[in-house]
């Protein structure tokens, strides 16, 4: 099964990880090694990017990665644009995963915000990548304003608990036009592969790499849950049935005895 594009964007794995939450910019960078990553997103509230910030030099030498700025933190779409636009200016590529969250508890976006901001920087040319609760009518409008994916939450940010959200977000998969990135409330590699056995293009992981024991070890993890999965979804995953199913044919000649 072929890596969808995401806009003009080549994406050489399923697996998108943040850079958030490690304990040093070393495992931040075994970890993206280990996952096979080749995109990896990096607020840039926590980048002093004229200065090259230590987070964003190691990403920055990485040949393999291209960074994906994140407007965390963005309270409003002026915000958000503002981000953005500050970002290229700096010289990283022209794409944004728009993060809005104003609410500050449980930080889950603000639909009407990200709509707003997703209509003005498509106009403005950037490949918008907005991070959604698992709302389908939304994920429709944000398609029909011309983002380039769709990234409905799992559960709320870092709280590892899973697909929570998997019916919502398999109507989200059935009805997309463009790319569909599960992000947020990942917590373990089999929900990543669940998530790809479901159809979706990719999986972003942060918190439950980032905060594991071994980073690097659980980068190579995902990695490999998210490339078996895809083998799965590719092969077809049979159907799943109520009543037991015989492994062995009745044969005729049984009734004859």
């Amino acid at each position: 099964m072929s890596i969808p594009k995401i806009g003009d964007f080549e994406v050489k794995s399923r697996l998108l990880l943040g850079s958030g939450k490690y304990r040093s910019n070393q495992e931040m960078m075994e970890s993206v090694e280990s996952s096979g990553t080749s995109v990896v997103t990096a607020s840039l509230r926590r980048m002093d990017l004229g200065k090259g910030e230590s987070l964003l030099k190691p990403l920055l030498e990485n040949k393999n990665i291209t960074i994906l700025p994140n407007t965390a933190g963005a309270r409003s779409a002026e915000e958000a644009v503002f981000y953005a636009e500050l970002a290229y200016e700096s010289g990283l590529p022209k794409w944004v995963k728009l993060e809005l969250t104003p609410e500050p508890r449980y930080l889950l976006p603000d639909p009407i915000e990200t709509l707003k901001a997703t209509e003005i920087l498509v106009k403005k040319g950037f490949t918008v990548l907005p991070y959604i609760n698992a709302d389908p009518m939304l994920a429709l409008r944000l398609q029909d304003a011309g983002a380039s994916t769709v990234m409905p939450l799992a559960a709320p940010i870092g709280t590892n608990k899973g697909l929570l959200m998997s019916e919502m977000i398999r109507i989200i998969i059935e009805q997309a036009r463009v790319p569909v990135v599960v992000d947020a409330g990942i917590g373990a590699p089999s929900d990543a592969a669940r998530a790809i056995e479901m159809g979706a293009d990719f999986v972003l992981v942060n918190t439950a790499i980032a905060t594991a024991k071994n980073p690097k070890k659980m980068g190579e993890a995902f990695k490999k849950a998210v490339e078996a999965a895809s083998i799965a979804f590719e092969a077809g995953i049979p159907e799943k049935y109520i009543s037991a199913q015989a492994s062995s044919p009745e044969l005729d000649f049984i009734d004859r005895l």
